[in-house]
């Protein structure tokens, strides 16, 4: 699926990976996924592109701090990533890096949720984030994996609304609990999925190209799932589809309650209410003056 259109606000548009070598990277995921790669337009830091069938789908960039983690991130689009940073400090979340251009290409940013979650901010010019989406090779889904579903459903209902639970919503973006099957001290944090036509053949590569499997494959409501770290240390998922199967909702744990888009939606409607209400509450009675 070829995209050449901004995407709406809240859907994942972009995803790139903080490497210590980005040279080993590409012979890494170029022989995994079969990408191709180009330097960046205007880059002068040597971020790579990657792309399938000439369009772009990821980005490699050189770890600007041996200290910073090896990660892949995901990035959200926006058309205002100043409104929207403002949105994220108002909800409890913080500002990394403020929106900021990135030449001709767009403008980027980096937030946490208020569990420290880090995702990112794309509001785009020249660039609108991936060329192709939901095949083999390239981004299929992100998962957050948090403390506290309810909170975190609360948070980005309310920052993504109609992404997520709009009535034209197709997310590709779902939330489950950080379980104790994961390390006392793994944060929150986002999971990037990467579509794959054989789930288990592309394990036997990923280790092949010394990288290691951190889950075994295993069903969830929208396909096969494995976790994954590639041979520099940065965590991703392979899945496989299941036939016919759309992009859902990704499932709850199994200690925890059920939670229903339409609820969820609810839960957003409301809580945009309140905050109407309550903004013209203070229309009404004019500016607080401290006495």
């Amino acid at each position: 699926m070829a995209d050449e259109t901004p995407y709406p606000e809240g859907v994942p548009c972009w995803v790139d990976a903080q490497l210590p070598d980005v040279e080993a990277g590409k012979r890494f995921y170029g022989e995994l996924f079969g990408w191709t790669f180009a330097v960046a337009p205007g880059d002068g830091a040597h971020e790579v592109w990657a792309h399938v069938e000439g369009a772009p789908v990821a980005a490699l960039a050189p770890k600007p701090d041996g200290r910073l983690p090896t990660v892949w991130t995901v990035h959200f689009a926006t058309q205002d990533a100043l409104a929207l940073t403002a949105r994220i400090v108002a909800a409890g979340g913080q500002v990394i890096t403020p929106p900021t251009p990135v030449g001709g290409l767009g403008t980027a940013a980096l937030a946490t949720d208020p569990e420290s979650a880090v995702f990112g901010l794309w509001q785009a010019a020249a660039h609108p984030g991936f060329g192709r989406r939901h095949e083999p090779g390239t981004f299929a889904w992100a998962e957050l994996y948090t403390r506290d579903t309810k909170a975190a459903n609360s948070f980005y209902a309310h920052l993504f609304h109609e992404a997520l639970f709009g009535p034209d919503a197709t997310p590709d973006f779902g939330r489950a609990t950080l379980t104790d099957v994961f390390p006392a001290e793994m944060p929150p944090h986002f999971l990037v999925h990467f579509g794959t036509e054989d789930c288990e053949a592309a394990l036997g590569t990923v280790s092949r190209l010394g990288g290691r499997v951190q889950v075994p494959p295993f069903d969830t409501s929208y396909g096969n799932v494995a976790v994954v770290t590639d041979n520099q240390g940065a965590s991703f998922a392979l899945l496989q589809r299941k036939d016919g199967n759309g992009r859902r909702e990704a499932p709850q744990a199994a200690d925890q309650a059920e939670q229903r888009p339409d609820e969820l939606r609810q839960r957003g409607d409301d809580q945009r209410e309140d905050e109407t209400r309550s903004a013209r509450d203070r229309a009404a009675n004019g500016p607080e003056v401290e006495g």
